[in-house]
């Protein structure tokens, strides 16, 4: 049985691909399980594939530039067995969190998706975590948008960790075709239809550096920030009522 990673990854992050990779390299998963890796370039360069691993179970493809979003949903042609996991390009599995997370939804098969916790990880090399964490435990239906909407869009568990059904991830469409905050649209349209879980114990190092998209200024720009957050509530809200259940 097959966990697929999916990295969507642009050139100024592909120099952060071999600490991804070590970090894959280090997971033990239960026997009868392997993990492959789908790496995505957001673009046609000359810049990323020198950082790919020479590895049988990484796959290195490129695609016209459209955002991680769409790099992310366009490797999904190629995802193969049951679960899908993120890893984006400057981040890091922490020890044992694809077996945590693969526990999880192998346990309930009523869960549809799980996330853990992360931790910054500083340019010191130095880590920090995030003020109120949920408890560790199933994460009901729309628990997560309640929060999102009651807490400045901001969501109790961190999409960047998104461990999810391959079929369900599927049915909703991949990433939603934002400029940014399409991990949290998905997040929130999992939330719509399905329970989820979430581990307390460290799940990723979430790379914080100056080129990282999510620090750019167009990112907080007030009107788009406003745009993005108003799409990825509304498709969550219009996927309640239809009362679909995971």
């Amino acid at each position: 049985m097959r966990i697929t990673v999916v990295t969507a990854v642009h050139a100024p992050s592909a120099r952060f691909l071999p600490e991804a990779y070590a970090s894959l390299c280090a997971q033990e998963l239960p026997a009868g399980w392997e993990w492959r890796w789908l790496i995505q370039e957001d673009g046609h360069t000359d810049e990323v594939r020198p950082y790919v691993p020479d590895d049988p179970r990484v796959t290195f493809r490129q695609g016209r530039p459209g955002g991680p979003g769409v790099a992310r949903t366009i490797a999904l042609a190629h995802a193969v067995g049951p679960y899908v996991k993120v890893l984006d390009a400057d981040d890091q599995l922490t020890e044992g969190a694809l077996a945590r997370d693969l526990a999880a939804l192998e346990a309930d098969p009523a869960v549809g998706w799980a996330t853990s916790r992360a931790l910054d990880r500083l340019p010191d090399g130095s880590t920090s975590g995030f003020p109120g964490d949920p408890a560790e435990g199933h994460v009901e239906r729309g628990a997560v948008l309640a929060h999102w909407s009651a807490n400045d869009f901001r969501a109790p568990v961190h999409p960047a960790t998104l461990f999810v059904r391959r079929e369900l991830l599927l049915a909703l469409g991949g990433w939603m075709a934002l400029p940014a905050s399409e991990d949290t649209g998905l997040l929130l349209a999992l939330d719509a239809v399905s329970r989820g879980w979430f581990t307390t114990e460290p799940g990723l190092l979430y790379r914080k550096w100056d080129g990282q998209m999510t620090g750019h200024a167009d990112h907080v720009d007030t009107a788009e920030r406003a745009a993005r957050m108003a799409v990825a509530e509304r498709r969550a809200r219009s996927l309640a009522t239809f009362e679909w259940t995971f």
